[in-house]
């Protein structure tokens, strides 16, 4: 496929790079447009439900009525942690990063329900949709556990991901819109072709490792600030100032020093990130609903500032932060939350990968010294 005017970025190593094939997903061909299996997401993200896509990326499909009803039905039986999981959580200290929660959650439950070592297909499924299921279980029982002392119950009849997450956070029913708001943001995050942590995980996948594995690594990776951590570190920028006209200021004060602004920009997106036009409209309505658009507005104005400076458009990060404030969601569990809607990306892609059955092992430029003489140890 063509990728339009896509002139390789200096800053992303490998930029423009095809590192393999893919049918899951198309990022950018035209500038700002995203793909999943097919489908343009601007389509369906205000109006499917996350377990639709959840359903189409995993099993490859559209699901009918019927079939979504026994998908919802199946991740909600999937919600509660083994025992010995919640007692691996509970030694996990308050101050602990919630993604690195996640990550140990994830490790601790691959050793209780451990792959099959023939990776099959349907189980692997299974292993992804029970991720998906219970990652808000993961981070919740250690929230409240660590902060609170309290052993929360796991369990909820909310047929929803992102209603159970907010259930459990908040510890009632959520709103509809909130609810709303959560499917559309999930479906936004679910997946986007070899992005950093996804292409860790075909990395570890192409080793014939198993699926658990090559979530931790997408995990990881997703970590940094330069990827996933960037939604924290926007909303870090955003809550420093008290009005639109100070935010302004100190921006361009900022941009002056050549100081880099996250949330602005992309790898591969050229003309614009499809999914902010989306987001920052359930930003906005979250916003007016509460009754508080201050950092809704600060947010719009660094936008504005950012695009006349610099012809630099937000990427979905930037009002997602927004969205995930006004829901009352903790900072630092905004990026555990991408890694809920991402790990039917990931899914997806290991099972891709084990098809091509290849390992991944590219080359190296050596930039080193050649030709030393090795000096033995008494003469050194």
């Amino acid at each position: 496929m063509s990728t339009g005017g896509f002139k390789p970025k200096k800053s992303v190593a490998l930029s423009g790079t095809a590192a393999g094939n893919t049918a899951i997903c198309t990022v950018g061909i035209t500038g700002n447009d995203l793909h999943y299996r097919g489908y343009d997401i601007l389509e369906f993200a205000t109006e499917a439900e996350f377990e639709e896509i959840a359903y189409l990326l995993v099993h490859e499909k559209l699901p009918n009525k019927a079939e979504l009803a026994a998908y919802k039905k199946k991740l909600q039986g999937y919600r509660d942690l083994p025992n010995s999981v919640k007692t691996v959580l509970e030694q996990l200290p308050k101050s602990t990063h919630p993604m690195d929660v996640m990550r140990t959650g994830c490790s601790a439950l691959g050793c209780m329900e451990p792959e099959d070592e023939k990776h099959p297909k349907d189980a692997a499924r299974d292993i992804v949709d029970r991720m998906v299921a219970c990652f808000g279980s993961i981070l919740l029982y250690w929230y409240h556990y660590s902060h609170n002392g309290k052993r929360i119950e796991l369990v909820t009849d909310d047929d929803t991901v992102g209603g159970h997450f907010l259930h459990l956070l908040h510890g009632q029913k959520p709103k509809e819109s909130w609810v709303r708001a959560m499917h559309t943001s999930l479906i936004l995050y679910a997946e986007h072709e070899f992005n950093a942590s996804t292409f860790t995980a075909r990395v570890v996948a192409g080793t014939n490792s198993d699926m658990y594995s090559a979530l931790i690594g997408a995990i990881g990776a997703l970590r940094g600030p330069k990827h996933g951590g960037a939604n924290e570190a926007a909303f870090r920028i955003q809550e420093r100032y008290s009005s639109p006209d100070a935010a302004e200021a100190d921006i361009k004060e900022r941009m002056a020093k050549k100081e880099i602004i996250i949330g602005f920009g992309h790898p591969v997106y050229t003309l614009s990130d499809p999914r902010n036009v989306v987001i920052k409209e359930v930003a906005k309505s979250l916003a007016q609903e509460n009754g508080n658009t201050l950092m809704f507005d600060v947010a719009e104005r660094i936008e504005s500032v950012m695009w006349d400076a610099k012809k630099m458009f937000p990427n979905l990060d930037w009002f997602s932060a927004v969205s995930y404030n006004q829901m009352g969601i903790p900072t630092d569990m905004f990026t555990p939350i991408f890694v809920i809607a991402r790990t039917t990306g990931w899914g997806a892609h290991v099972i891709e990968q084990r098809e091509d059955g290849k390992i991944i092992r590219p080359s190296a430029n050596y930039i080193g010294p050649e030709n030393l003489e090795f000096i033995p140890l008494e003469k050194r």
